[in-house]
């Protein structure tokens, strides 16, 4: 109880303290304030962008993989190959179609990501992610068909010039006029909407770059340049019962079967994982947090040192209090932990500002981002711990030199 009502009033008394000085405990603050609030901006953000990661591979099923040509964190130059890839053939329709008929898969296809702008009579919008696949678009990718129709078998196998819109981009191109039936131009080529598409969010898309609509593979194919390195896939989605690694190993042993590779030569095409995918995530983090610690860590030591400077000050101008103090009985312990807790106060405080204004910012990109973004409470405590522990830390030196005065020498001080 003894020690309860000390705290309490050793932190009543910093308060007050505080208070008198605003303009120098503001300006003290300030470095805890930028090194706890970039921690919270970029905990949020790297928050928010896993739960979209969690809930995009959850839409698409955490057994489904790709096949690609070659896979590469950033995208290879088309144009400038280097010779292992140059090598290795280009996806065509046949190997998707030879996949899914192995008894082990679901479902497989071939699609392609193509680049550029929807017009329709003058109105363009900016450039788009337009995906080449199949009526089974939203099996892989999510969202929901909420007017008109997918392709239908005649149109793929033909290669019909049609299209689903997103319902974003409808909106955008068509304003308050029903866009099925319309005819715009995707990519300079006209094509007829038959069916809008509420899409689900995908943080796998490409930076800056929003999904316009679906259009049927082979209509792609002839009508469209397809970068064959970097945006050709073939999405694969195993049986409910069949395991993502035997579902793998069917696929190798049929394209290297397709592809005529004898046993002991490498694969020429590769594999990408929903794992693979995670573990280019993390390192992405690794990265994010690794900056953030840096950024806040600098920031932390600007506002521990400020605190040093601001306590030491403290000591020399209440000498006299602290003379007081003792002279009516306080002793060292009291008077280390009077100003300790000041410190702690001032960090805390500081620590306090900085995780508000932390998490409004990151939750404000993340939500401009799309992402569904919630507090990380586990770094927020940890944001409030190590700001009161700066400190703490920083507070100790100026509290033992308040704490070994004499009191006769500090009654004595001007």
């Amino acid at each position: 109880m003894r020690f309860a009502e000390s705290v309490r009033e050793n932190v009543a008394i910093a308060v007050d303290t505080l208070r008198v000085n605003k303009l120098r405990s503001a300006l003290t603050v300030l470095g805890v304030v930028i090194g706890v609030s970039t921690v919270m901006t970029m905990a949020a953000i790297v928050d928010g962008i896993s739960d979209q990661i969690i809930h995009t591979i959850e839409i698409a099923g955490p057994t489904t993989f790709y096949v690609m040509k070659i896979f590469s964190q950033t995208p290879l130059n088309p144009d400038r190959l280097p010779k292992y890839v140059r090598i290795r053939p280009d996806l065509v329709e046949a190997e998707a179609t030879r996949i899914a008929a192995l008894p082990e898969v679901g479902y497989a296809a071939i699609w392609a990501q193509l680049f550029g702008k929807l017009e329709f009579s003058g109105n363009r919008s900016q450039a788009l992610t337009i995906y080449a696949a199949d009526d089974r678009y939203s099996e892989i990718q999510g969202g929901e068909l909420i007017a008109g129709r997918w392709f239908s078998k005649s149109e793929m196998a033909s290669g019909a010039p049609v299209f689903v819109i997103t319902e974003k981009f409808a909106h955008k191109m068509f304003g308050q006029l029903d866009p099925l039936g319309k005819s715009l131009r995707v990519l300079t080529r006209p094509v007829t909407v038959i069916g809008v598409l509420q899409e689900a969010d995908n943080v796998f898309a490409p930076p800056g770059q929003e999904v316009g609509g679906v259009v049927p593979f082979r209509f792609a194919d002839h009508a469209y340049h397809m970068d064959k390195t970097n945006a050709l896939f073939i999405a694969v989605k195993p049986r409910p019962s069949v395991r993502a690694e035997d579902a793998q190993d069917a696929v190798m042993v049929a394209l290297r079967n397709m592809r005529h590779l004898r046993p002991g030569e490498p694969n020429t095409f590769d594999f990408i994982t929903q794992d693979q995918i995670l573990d280019v995530f993390r390192k992405l983090t690794g990265v994010f947090y690794g900056v953030m610690i840096g950024l806040s860590g600098v920031g932390l030591l600007v506002g521990g040192i400020g605190v040093m400077a601001i306590m030491m000050v403290s000591v020399t101008d209440r000498t006299r209090e602290i003379g007081v103090r003792k002279a009516l009985g306080a002793r060292r312990a009291d008077i280390l932990v009077q100003f300790l807790l000041e410190a702690a106060t001032l960090t805390g405080i500081g620590g306090a500002i900085g995780i508000v204004i932390g998490l409004s910012f990151g939750m404000g990109v993340t939500s401009l981002m799309g992402a569904r973004s919630s507090p990380p409470v586990m770094i927020t405590l940890v944001a409030v711990m190590v700001s009161i522990l700066i400190g703490v830390v920083f507070g100790i030196y100026p509290a033992f030199r308040a704490a070994k005065l004499d009191p006769v020498e500090a009654l004595r001080y001007e």
